[in-house]
């Protein structure tokens, strides 16, 4: 999310709580320590193993046995990092409470859930945000300003890849009422928003998709998740985003990640480097040249929870930008029920 609305600054470091610290949470709340922008007070995982990582990460933080327990500390804040059908019931928890969140994507398995979401924190005036992390790849932020800037001109069309060739190798991904979805959930999210976000949100007006598992059409979400995705949106703009993501496809590489943007003045891509899931380079277009704008090193995966952190050690509270997040996940209903 971007700035907020500004507050009174705290006299201290925010006290934050972390519910979830698994590889993904632990590298947030290292991130965050790190930074020096909160204090890790309070951790839960269900696994011994990641609590003493955690503890390592962190020295002198507590436990909790449970998300009640951890409601009941001393906090400003909670850093949720647990499956998807969880999200959304925990973060209108902690809202509920006074804390201000920050969750992992998706914050809720479809529209209805993530407006509760933002609704939750509009009402109790708390910052929320959700970990839509290429947002903060320094090529990201490179390719927006400029194409903000208008130097592609009117841009007409969005080309968006996401290739995990590997897949989660958690099982509850695999069940649809624990994920809410396959690798468009997983993968597509971040797709989507890219889109958005850099386009300034414009309606999306039509919807098409094909949605596959084990490469044979999607029999029933009830089921299945998808594992190959295929999907085609208008903007109210007039540009055409063509995108696909898939889980365990044969890409030859770890992955392929792109997001292209094509104007009637010039083009620009961010894309992966080598298969990398973190390496990224950014290029502006204009014929058949190009000028490199971003290239690795890069280390931006932390970078949109330490924002967070740095907003709510500021006093910001409810940022009317988290209405977005409900544009997003409308997007993404509308390709699994096009």
């Amino acid at each position: 999310m971007q700035s907020g609305i500004a507050a009174k600054p705290q006299t201290q470091r925010p006290r934050l709580g972390f519910l979830g610290v698994g590889w993904i949470g632990r590298h947030r709340m290292e991130a965050i320590a790190q930074s020096g922008a909160a204090e890790v007070a309070v951790v839960v995982d269900p696994s011994t193993q990641a609590l003493e990582a955690a503890e390592k990460a962190a020295p002198g933080c507590e436990r909790a046995g449970s998300f009640e327990e951890l409601l009941a500390k001393p906090l400003d804040g909670i850093v949720i990092a647990t499956p998807s059908a969880v999200h959304a019931e925990q973060a209108v928890a902690a809202l509920e409470r006074g804390l201000a969140v920050f969750c992992q994507k998706p914050l809720g398995r479809d529209a209805r859930e993530v407006r509760r979401v933002v609704d939750a924190a509009k009402a109790s005036d708390r910052l929320l945000g959700v970990d839509l992390s290429y947002r903060f790849t320094h090529g990201m932020r490179q390719l927006r300003e400029r194409i903000r800037a208008g130097e592609l001109g009117e841009v007409f069309a969005l080309n968006l890849v996401f290739h995990n060739a590997y897949g989660p190798d958690k099982a509850w991904f695999y069940d649809p009422k624990l994920a809410g979805g396959g690798c468009v959930m997983d993968l597509g999210i971040h797709l989507v928003d890219l889109a958005l976000w850099v386009m300034d949100f414009p309606p999306v007006t039509r919807v098409s998709s094909h949605l596959y598992a084990g490469g044979r059409p999607l029999a029933s979400r009830e089921t299945q998740v998808e594992d190959y995705a295929v999907a085609q949106l208008e903007l109210a703009s007039g540009a055409s985003v063509q995108l696909t993501c898939s889980w365990k496809v044969s890409a030859g590489c770890d992955a392929v990640i792109e997001a292209s943007f094509y104007g009637t003045k010039g083009g620009a891509s961010l894309r992966n480097v080598n298969g990398s899931f973190y390496d990224f380079t950014a290029d502006l277009f204009h014929g058949t040249s190009r000028q490199r704008l971003a290239e690795p090193p890069d280390a931006w995966g932390g970078r949109a929870a330490v924002d967070w952190a740095a907003r709510l050690a500021a006093g910001q509270r409810f940022d009317p930008e988290c209405e977005r997040l409900v544009a997003v996940a409308d997007a993404l209903d509308r390709i699994y029920r096009p």
